[in-house]
């Protein structure tokens, strides 16, 4: 319990979250982030009663409800790396991060404090935005089962977005550098997936001779690829028919959520793994050594 406790406060999340939140330019973003959110909502519903003569239906509030969600899925996308990327890199290039690794710290702990004290801000702007899907409520066709899964979506997104920023802030000594690779990550992610996914689609479609079935391997590499993608697993939950005439030619019967979410948890895991151990190598050698003496 003890060490379980140290490894959520300590001075270092402490420290961090100081830093972090007693900006002013910090609330001014919130700020500014619902009132944009609150526009775009007024403008939505504005447009659709102008074009569906003064009427605002469920199909529209659920149209509402899916903008909104991939606009604040594209703003974790955007944001996060640049928030995490720096984290221990950044020490590093102000000469803090020996003074950091000297303290009685785990390596651990200051990886998750890095990690949690940098995505904890997004984490405010996601919930500060909940009530506006009162709207949403409203005019209905929105379960609040379905508002809580597509939350649990974005956390994990930014969960696993930010270790991969800690892993490459941990294995690279330029922030510029590790940020600029965790960006082009992202845009693999988000962008490279369902190009690679059609034209491996393509391919498989034009080699194999009629549908996939008894006589018929499933391919599930494109699967595989298309399971990285946020956006696209997070609209497959709001359209349960997306993608599945596509995977039908491939062979697959699995929900794209489940991939995502093994694959998304998978890859924190292994992306904190790396970035604990890297973080302390040279200490680790000379323990090694010493121990072999």
């Amino acid at each position: 319990m003890e060490r379980l406790q140290a490894l959520f406060i300590n001075p270092v999340l402490n420290k961090e979250i100081k830093l972090r939140f007693r900006s002013f330019k910090n609330f001014l973003g919130i700020f500014l982030f619902l009132a944009v959110c609150g526009a775009v909502s007024l403008a939505f519903i504005y447009i659709e009663t102008q074009l569906s003569r003064d009427s605002f239906t469920a199909s529209d509030s659920r149209n509402l409800f899916m903008l909104l969600s991939m606009g604040q899925l594209g703003l974790i996308v955007f944001i996060t790396p640049g928030l995490t990327a720096g984290a221990i890199s950044g020490e590093r290039e102000k000469q803090t991060l020996n003074i950091m690794l000297t303290t009685q710290q785990s390596s651990t702990s200051i990886i998750l404090s890095k990690l949690f004290s940098s995505i904890l801000f997004l984490t405010l702007m996601l919930v500060a935005s909940l009530p506006l899907y009162s709207v949403v409520f409203l005019y209905g066709g929105v379960s609040p089962q379905m508002v809580f899964v597509t939350f649990g979506y974005q956390l994990l997104t930014m969960l696993t977005i930010g270790s991969i920023g800690i892993m490459f802030s941990t294995l690279m000594k330029r922030t510029m550098l590790a940020t600029i690779t965790t960006y082009g990550v992202m845009l693999f992610f988000v962008v490279g997936t369902i190009i690679l996914f059609f034209i491996m689609l393509r391919f498989i479609v034009g080699v194999s001779q009629g549908p996939p079935g008894a006589g018929q391997p499933s391919h599930i590499m494109p699967y595989l690829v298309l399971m990285l993608n946020p956006g696209v697993a997070m609209m497959t939950s709001f359209e349960q028919n997306m993608f599945v005439y596509q995977f039908q030619q491939l062979g697959i019967d699995w929900p794209l959520w489940r991939g995502f979410t093994i694959s998304y948890i998978t890859i924190t895991a292994v992306s904190l793994l790396i970035a604990i151990n890297r973080l302390r190598p040279t200490m680790r050698l000379k323990t090694t050594r010493k121990k072999k003496g």
